[in-house]
């Protein structure tokens, strides 16, 4: 008996592992229907809009969207015309959010694997309230991702993978007189000034650590016209000038041995052993961090101290041999697509990578719902496709 226990024990195992994935399916209905909440290990699997407005079911984004759609009554610059774009577009973007998600694939298995046909009736079948709009935007999100890739670093696809910024290059990819561990690397570090220190972004944390933000960041919540186009970037300073997430980059300057007179932007360069920081740390701490200062600048009023302070550590710009580029400006951005050319047109194997994806498949980058104030998630999509097809011609 226990031996044909042991032959049939493998084909049980499958047998088990097979069950339990059919039982953690999410059905089309279940994913159309409003409060429906996902849950992995025994947790909610949340979604987000503007990366940092987290829900857990469609329901309470659309609460969320009403509340926006009613945020300032009576002021000229937020119309009627407006005021509907505003929750088209939301209810688009939090429907994505849901679908496209970071730590679960299986709500976009779900809708990947079944007809547009099989999703229309799924919605039709939906009795709870939901805003104008709903079936066609799922719809919608349907058909952008039945022929695009996600390129993100933990996407299960190996070309999307070696897409990401975050790729580490072990060779290293050489970029204006230095090495990097990876293009995000590079991306990071060229926001500190070559001359700019640890001890200099200690002093910055420790004035941030003094201040009160509540009315700083009110002034750019009081105007639609400044709030709107910058969604993202207002909602990651909210996050970000909190008291404990300012301890937290202090702590972590610490917890990696940065000296305080180390430079901040040769820190990140590769210069004995490789990957002194991983990607991933690259946008957490150096990115973030330095998102924090130069926007901080940009949003700041004209005679605002912190300016000052900021534009002497250099937070005023974006500083590359003798080029000074605004940190929110096309400037900047496109040198995305510069560095895009040393890794996709000069290095041979990543080459082969971008060029071997059918032209007929978008590349799309989509994070929760969390853009990019120094390039915006449609520029970066943009710059993608466009360093794809030079590759082809190459």
């Amino acid at each position: 008996m226990k031996s044909i226990v042991r032959l049939l024990y493998p084909a049980l195992l499958i047998l088990f592992f097979c069950a339990t994935l059919h039982s953690q399916e999410i059905s089309l209905q279940a994913l159309v229907t409003p409060s429906t909440v996902i849950t992995k290990d025994g947790r909610a699997v949340n979604f987000a809009l503007h990366g940092f407005i987290e829900f857990g079911s469609l329901s309470e984004l659309f609460r969320y969207i009403d509340s926006q759609a009613h945020r300032w009554p009576g002021n000229p610059a937020f119309d009627d015309t407006k005021r509907q774009q505003l929750v088209r577009e939301l209810l688009h973007r939090g429907i994505e959010s849901r679908v496209v998600s970071m730590t679960d694939e299986r709500p976009f298995e779900t809708l990947f694997t079944h007809t547009e046909d099989e999703l229309r009736r799924a919605l039709a079948q939906v009795t709870e309230p939901t805003p104008v709009g709903y079936a066609d935007a799922f719809v919608a999100v349907q058909r952008k991702w039945k022929d695009a890739i996600n390129c993100w670093s933990a996407a299960s696809s190996i070309p999307a993978r070696v897409l990401s910024n975050w790729y580490p290059i072990p060779e290293g990819v050489p970029l204006y007189g230095a090495t990097y561990d990876s293009t995000e690397h590079f991306w990071q570090a060229v926001k500190y000034h070559s001359d700019t220190t640890v001890a200099d972004l200690n002093a910055l944390i420790t004035m941030f650590e003094d201040r009160s933000w509540a009315p700083w960041l009110a002034r750019l919540d009081a105007n639609p016209d400044l709030y709107l186009p910058n969604a993202y970037a207002i909602e990651f300073l909210r996050f970000n000038l909190k008291r404990d997430r300012l301890r937290w980059f202090r702590d972590q300057l610490i917890t990696h041995n940065l000296q305080p007179t180390e430079h901040a932007r040769a820190a990140q360069q590769r210069t004995a052993a490789p990957f002194r920081f991983s990607a991933f740390e690259e946008k957490l701490i150096w990115g973030d961090l330095a998102d924090v200062f130069h926007l901080v600048y940009t949003f700041s009023v004209p005679g605002d101290p912190l300016r000052a302070m900021l534009a002497h550590s250099h937070f005023d710009a974006i500083y590359l041999g003798d080029r000074k580029m605004p940190f929110i400006s096309e400037d900047f951005r496109s040198l995305m697509l510069e560095i895009w050319h040393v890794k996709y047109l000069q290095m041979p194997r990543f080459r082969e990578v971008i060029s071997s994806i059918p032209i007929e498949i978008r590349l799309e980058h989509f994070l929760n719902d969390g853009d990019s104030p120094d390039i915006p998630i449609p520029i970066y999509v943009g710059y993608l496709n466009q360093i794809r097809d030079l590759a082809r011609q190459h």
